[in-house]
């Protein structure tokens, strides 16, 4: 199955580790920290021209997306109960 992220970006279901809010960033040292790693090794991608809303991760890379953590979450959970 597979998950829309925004843009033209999907990814596997089976790829996704976590979905969080944005703000996340911005309250913990950790979190950021995380999404400073993740951009000097180029494994951060933005999604579209919009304001990211959420911090997708995945096996391989971390997307900031457009669309809402609570929207990302049910379309994962949507598969998971499938």
């Amino acid at each position: 199955m597979f998950i829309h992220l925004g843009g033209e970006k999907i990814i596997r279901s089976s790829e996704l580790i976590a979905i969080f809010d944005i703000s996340i960033e911005s309250s913990s040292k950790i979190s950021k920290q995380f999404v400073e790693y993740a951009e000097e090794d180029k494994k951060m991608e933005t999604i579209g021209e919009e304001e990211a809303k959420s911090i997708v991760v995945t096996r391989d890379r971390i997307y900031y997306s457009p669309i809402s953590s609570t929207t990302l979450k049910k379309r994962a959970n949507h598969f998971i109960t499938m």
